[in-house]
């Protein structure tokens, strides 16, 4: 099954190897053939895969404007396909009882049986295909599907600039305010970064998008000429350990390089191991206190390339 999205601008260009689309799509032709995502009757019921999957993902309801997000659909499409589903008697369709600009949907009675022999489907065709491998073997398949899925999670998010006054940008920072306050008790939105610091001539601030959804944010603001800092570095939970960090990181790096910026700095609490970790792997070193930031226990510097190198 071909990728449907498009890469959005705020993702660096880099070149991909033709030999590695090649691999990819390779795989994805072998693997929909191998599972049947082509037949017109997905799993061996009176169903295509694009109306299975999205009973599938329609679960207990959902929003069709969610559903969107979540499976990067056309409107219409998704529409036509929910409207589809409600002809047959699998789903209900109506308006949010608080938000009359949302159109909910959810399974019908019916629509719950054929769910539910979906997935008992699903398990015996996935439970046959494994049965030709060894333990050591499906230890080493799943292991290696967990991988593709990691990476493939990362590749899908984007990273946007945004105002530091932008909605998801502080929603963002209010999340990470209400995870340090949980963390290590009294830290407060007065503790956080002001929407001028971050924007304009002054900085910058990113929020990442994974279908739709801000799940990290980081900012960045000028201390003085040629100094930088870091501020606000954060990760959903759902989105942690993908290396999505490490990406809002090289893109404060590019934006302060960009903007004349030689030297960033980042101060840091004890209780927060993990982020000290990737800073040290990432080239910040330790240095002395350069503020009186209340939660600071630790204060980092790394040096820039200039852009280009």
């Amino acid at each position: 099954m071909e990728p449907t999205q498009s890469p959005r601008s705020a993702r660096p260009a880099e070149r991909v190897a033709a030999e590695q689309v090649a691999d990819f799509r390779r795989f994805n032709r072998y693997f929909t053939r191998r599972i049947g995502a082509l037949d017109d009757h997905f799993l061996g019921q009176d169903r295509p895969l694009g109306e299975a999957r999205l009973l599938f993902e329609i679960g207990d309801g959902a929003s069709l404007r969610a559903l969107r997000g979540r499976l990067g659909l056309d409107a219409g499409y998704l529409s036509r396909m929910a409207k589809s589903l409600e002809a047959q008697g699998m789903v209900r369709v109506s308006v949010h009882p608080d938000d009359n600009r949302l159109r909910m949907v959810e399974p019908t009675p019916a629509g719950r049986v054929e769910l539910q022999e979906q997935n008992r489907r699903a398990d015996v065709l996935t439970a046959d295909l494994l049965t030709g491998l060894d333990e050591a073997q499906r230890a080493e398949l799943t292991a290696a599907m967990a991988t593709a899925r990691r990476l493939l999670r990362l590749a899908g998010i984007t990273v946007e600039h945004v105002e530091g006054a932008a909605p998801d940008a502080r929603a963002c920072l209010a999340a990470y305010a209400a995870e340090l306050t949980a963390r290590f008790g009294g830290f407060t939105a007065s503790d956080l970064v002001g929407p001028a610091e971050v924007s304009g001539a002054r900085g910058a601030f990113f929020v990442a998008y994974e279908e739709g959804r801000a799940v990290g944010c980081g900012g960045l603001r000028t201390l003085e000429p040629g100094v930088g800092e870091l501020k606000h570095v954060w990760v959903h939970p759902d989105a942690r350990r993908l290396g999505l960090a490490r990406r809002l990181l090289g893109h404060l790096e590019r934006a302060a390089a960009a903007r004349g910026l030689n030297v960033l700095r980042l101060d840091t609490n004890a209780e927060l191991t993990e982020a000290r970790a990737m800073y040290r792997v990432c080239g910040y070193r330790e240095i002395p206190a350069y503020g009186d930031h209340t939660y600071a226990d630790h204060w980092f510097e790394k040096r820039l390339s200039p852009p280009g190198r």
